[in-house]
């Protein structure tokens, strides 16, 4: 197992974090991470992996090319700089909502979802398995936050792992399916890409079973809530806002960045505890959690 390239800015801050972590135990800890280019691969055999939107294929090309046309319209203005905060959350709520619009309009199904993941070109990282399995072993939960789609998010669990865990959930936009398998609707509030903490955990729901039935335990927020360390993982530096919500004691922040490090690395140092450079492995992670659990000395 080779070790990836990371990078730490205050060594002594994290010791300091981990150690006060480690002496806390599993019962205090959680993780939360986000989904797109941080649990999966940013390059899948040398193409550029597929967000959980972008890997839909809704068999009407038109619809295809319409939700092409709002990506190439709102993309850019979710990273402007000159757009203040409030009016940029508003024109994400919109791509969103008429994204959504798009995907039951043009007739969405379970069995479009199955297939277009298993010809998606999306893949989790080295690692991730062992990751989750360790936490469910130590009985941590697992928030996992995305702006894009719960269902596809499972799909792949379900395709790529061929499991659920116990103790995972995803915050993330759920769809609501008719018995023919049909696209209806979405359930509650909107995830966008500037909104997704712990405030929408309310939405959260335990990995479901094909068409909604539920897999696994249910976590109970206040539980969630009393669990102050947290570990957190994700590939932007707005991806911090996703522990928002947690009156945290101690926070780990581990980043990836996967692509444009020399340009990046500086604000991500700045941002994360932990910078795991060029679309690493998650062995680093593994090894982290393995330490905040153990009672060895």
């Amino acid at each position: 197992m080779t070790h990836p390239e990371v990078s730490i800015a205050d060594p002594h801050s994290l010791d300091h974090k981990r150690s006060s972590i480690r002496s806390a135990g599993p019962s205090k800890l959680q993780v939360i991470a986000d989904f797109d280019a941080t649990l999966t691969r940013y390059w899948v055999n040398g193409r550029r992996g597929q967000s959980s939107y972008a890997l839909l294929h809704q068999g009407n090309p038109e619809f295809d090319i319409k939700r092409q046309r709002l990506f190439e319209y709102y993309h850019p203005l979710e990273f402007s700089t000159t757009i203040p905060i409030e009016e940029k959350t508003i024109l994400m709520k919109e791509w969103w909502e008429k994204t959504h619009s798009l995907l039951i309009e043009g007739g969405v199904t379970y069995d479009i979802i199955r297939n277009s993941v298993a010809n998606a070109v999306v893949d989790f990282r080295e690692g991730v398995v062992e990751l989750l399995e360790l936490l469910e072993e130590k009985d941590v939960p697992v928030l996992i936050f995305s702006a894009g789609l719960a269902d596809i998010i499972e799909e792949v669990f379900r395709q790529k792992l061929h499991r659920s865990f116990k103790n995972v959930k995803i915050v993330s936009n759920r769809m609501v399916f008719d018995n023919n398998g049909q696209l209806v609707a979405f359930k509650g509030k909107t995830i966008h890409v500037l909104n997704k903490n712990e405030h929408a955990l309310d939405m959260a729901a335990p990995v479901h079973d094909h068409m909604g039935d539920v897999n696994g335990t249910n976590y109970d927020s206040a539980s969630v809530k009393k669990r102050t360390n947290v570990v957190l993982l994700g590939d932007h530096i707005g991806d911090l806002g996703m522990s928002d919500g947690l009156n945290y004691e101690n926070r780990i922040a581990v980043g990836f960045l996967n692509d444009n490090v020399e340009g990046s690395l500086k604000n991500y140092n700045e941002s994360f505890d932990m910078v795991y450079l060029n679309d690493a492995p998650m062995w680093g992670v593994v090894e982290l959690i393995s330490h905040l659990c153990s009672s060895d000395e």
